[in-house]
């Protein structure tokens, strides 16, 4: 077992991955397909500082940790992306939201696949512990960017997945839906903190994210963690 600050520590690495990653995807996608407001600015990079939010990448996820929260949560601060300089505006916001889940998949397959090559390394007992940590932390990659990916993919703007909805919409309707984005993120602020505490205070179950969030991320890192052959 791990120390209970390893523990913690385990998850600082898979979380600013994951976040900052996330935002340098879409400003890539955007970049190849004509707008350069993110290259410009210097957000089409790997380096995390360029996309760390002091709230959303350090202390939110770090409070649903110490809290023991039943979703971990995080993120950095949005890429500019200005739609009307790419190449298709509608259909080309429609790859660059997509970009963000879609990098967090692929950081969790390949979470997996390495995972399912540390457990059949043989080392010594000296590097026993520093090679736990480094399986916990590949672990949690695994579950973070499960979770990532498909929160980020609800049909609820701001997320990615109100804008690939509303790109995908006949016209009208997408621009009725792009006008919710005003209440969205009041709905998410809702959904991941007032509703689970008014349904504590009341005694009644009211985690809409659990159903809608935790169960498709767990069966999907449970699926990515059965490829290395641990279940």
């Amino acid at each position: 077992m791990l120390p209970d600050i390893l523990v913690a520590s385990a998850w600082v690495i898979p979380v600013l991955l994951a976040v900052t990653l996330h935002e340098a995807a879409h400003g890539f996608v955007a970049w190849k397909l004509g707008d350069d407001t993110a290259l410009r600015l210097g957000r089409v990079t790997f380096n995390p500082l360029k996309h760390i939010d002091p709230f959303g990448t350090v202390l939110l996820p770090g409070m649903l940790i110490l809290s023991g929260a039943p979703i971990l949560f995080g993120y950095a601060k949005p890429v500019p992306v200005n739609g009307f300089k790419l190449r298709n505006p509608r259909f080309g916001m429609v790859l660059v939201a997509a970009a963000g889940p879609g990098i967090n998949l692929g950081l969790a397959l390949a979470s997996a696949l390495l995972l399912g090559l540390l457990v059949d390394v043989e080392v010594e007992e000296s590097v026993v512990l520093p090679l736990r940590w480094l399986g916990a932390n590949i672990y949690n990659s695994i579950q973070i960017n499960s979770i990532l990916a498909v929160f980020n993919l609800l049909p609820i703007l701001p997320l990615d997945g109100g804008r690939i909805l509303a790109g995908l919409l006949p016209k009208s309707l997408g621009i009725s839906f792009a006008r919710t984005e005003r209440v969205g993120l009041l709905i998410l602020l809702g959904l991941l903190f007032f509703l689970p505490l008014l349904g504590t205070a009341l005694g009644v179950p009211l985690n809409i994210l659990g159903p809608l969030v935790g169960l498709p991320a767990a069966w999907l890192a449970d699926l990515l963690v059965g490829l290395t052959g641990l279940k």
